[in-house]
């Protein structure tokens, strides 16, 4: 019975939270595999008592997981023996009381504004559409600091010239105004000039989808530019930037936007509200990113530190 109440968690999580679908296969992914390792001991999913999530946290540690991720598994089996605690599928909650494994908060890894600067640099020196088409994403991207997947199915009627901002539905199908710069504003109209170039074929049964992206794609099925196409996009722009491309990712440049506000003055709440982020403490992760590089550059630059 275990697949059918995950089928039924996962759709109160769609239908109530409305949790976006990379999350619902996390949430699936780790379940199933929560399941396989308790069949090993002869326990069902449902069935599992404090003493069993215990020994299945411990094979995770054994097969070398790391602690965050031990920590997610952790998450979505208390989410889900809430569940079925709520459902009367189960009496009790056998993770109550249960505490993750301790893991250091990893700070967001960015980009300095030289960095990125020269990532903008190396995207005008790609000519044609494909040029036009990258610089306006990169400039959505950084300017505004979204999300990958919020950037490549932005609806083409989300953007306007005249009201310069984009309306972006964010985590939760929550929408968030987001300003665009002047420089955002002259890369997507020149992009759009040759957004046709991207379409699929008028014939094609993908043309309707499509056309209601701005980043819209003639290949994809889902009708816009992919998350992991545009993934491998920003790669290659790394390279030509003379940038490690290992350093270089949509959501680096998403904690980049993040940082460099900080650095020149934005505030907390605002950072929080541009974010979209449903809580302030996590906006304040940056803040320790600006004092991590505060304390390198002393350091680094203090005479007395030199000595």
């Amino acid at each position: 019975m275990s697949a059918s109440h995950i089928a039924l968690f996962l759709d109160m999580l769609s239908a109530e939270r409305g949790a976006a679908a990379n999350t619902l296969a996390a949430y699936g992914h780790d379940l199933d595999d929560a399941g396989t390792r308790l069949a090993r001991f002869g326990v069902a999913l449902n069935d599992a008592s404090p003493a069993d999530l215990e020994r299945l946290m411990q094979t995770l540690a054994a097969d070398g997981l790391s602690p965050a991720t031990a920590a997610r598994r952790l998450s979505a089996l208390k989410r889900y023996y809430r569940f079925l605690l709520k459902e009367g599928v189960r009496s009790d909650d056998p993770t109550a009381g249960h505490k993750g494994p301790k893991q250091a908060r990893a700070l967001p890894k960015i980009l300095s504004e030289a960095e990125v600067g020269r990532l903008f640099d190396a995207a005008d020196t790609i000519e044609g559409a494909a040029g036009l088409r990258l610089r306006a994403a990169l400039e959505l991207l950084y300017a505004g600091g979204l999300r990958v997947s919020e950037l490549v199915t932005l609806p083409l009627a989300a953007f306007s010239r005249a009201e310069r901002y984009l309306v972006v539905t964010g985590k939760g199908n929550k929408d968030r105004v987001v300003p665009l710069t002047p420089s955002a504003l002259e890369a997507v109209d020149a992009y759009r000039g040759v957004r046709e170039d991207f379409l699929p074929g008028k014939a094609s049964p993908l043309r309707a989808r499509a056309e209601r992206y701005l980043f819209c794609s003639a290949s994809a099925k889902a009708g816009h530019l992919t998350r992991e196409r545009f993934a491998q996009m920003l790669s290659g722009l790394a390279v030509r930037a003379g940038l490690d491309p290992a350093r270089v990712s949509p959501h680096v440049l998403r904690h980049a936007f993040a940082t460099h506000l900080l650095a020149n003055g934005a505030d907390l709440r605002s950072l929080q509200t541009l974010l979209g982020h449903a809580d302030v403490s996590t906006t304040e992760i940056y803040t320790h990113v600006l004092e991590a590089r505060l304390r390198s550059l002393m350091e680094d630059a203090h005479p007395l530190s030199r000595k």
